[in-house]
């Protein structure tokens, strides 16, 4: 009984060295983009079983995402990261976001006419 005991104390250390690993290299990302872009606000959404997505926008209006494997581990790189974190994507945070004609057409470029995205 104590050898079972050991190896789920020894599986649950090695998982939780993993997610802070991860969490770890997802709040270096999010600086990153925070320094190029003069400062970052992100939102955390979660994605089912993928995981959550972290949409994150710049001060000069970039935009970018990133996926961590589940809510907590995003939870935790962007409170790593120290950047402002949103509970919505709405509002005065979405209006933020600078969008230009890629993202346009990459967006309703087909559904309107536009040029494909090949």
């Amino acid at each position: 009984m104590a050898d079972t005991k050991q190896v789920d104390e020894t599986a649950d250390a090695k998982r939780a060295a993993k997610a802070e690993r991860t969490a770890t290299r997802l709040a270096k990302r999010i600086s990153t983009f925070s320094q190029a872009h003069g400062g970052a606000e992100g939102q955390v959404a979660h994605l089912g079983e993928r995981g959550a997505r972290i949409v994150l926008v710049g001060e000069d209006g970039g935009w970018g995402d990133l996926v961590a494997p589940s809510v907590e581990i995003a939870a935790k790189a962007v409170e790593k990261s120290g950047i402002t974190v949103h509970e919505n994507f709405d509002g005065e945070f979405a209006a933020k976001v600078t969008t230009g004609p890629y993202e346009w057409t990459r967006m309703a470029g087909i559904q309107v006419g536009g040029p494909r995205n090949t």
